[in-house]
């Protein structure tokens, strides 16, 4: 039989990562965007598992990181506005 391929360690942790986002208040949304990023591009050049984990830390990485972006530009924008 032929041995089935493994998943890629990187995906795991961005999918954990992406997933730790709430309670961390956004802490691990940068490195999950960025072990998803190496974790897709490392599935492709050796045929690993796990793209729908990368997947999912990217999307919950860049999720987290506009809301944080977003909630910055707000207090901004509220700060200047109150003088």
């Amino acid at each position: 039989p032929v041995p089935r391929a493994q998943t890629n360690g990187k995906a795991v942790a961005a999918a954990v990562c992406g997933l730790l986002c709430v309670p961390s208040m956004g802490l691990t949304g940068i490195p999950a965007v960025v072990l998803g990023h190496v974790a897709r591009a490392e599935i492709r050049s050796r045929g690993e598992l796990g793209d729908g984990l990368a997947l999912t830390g990217l999307v919950l990485g860049w999720l987290s990181t506009a809301g944080w972006a977003l909630v910055l530009v707000l207090l901004t924008v509220v700060s200047i506005a109150a003088g």
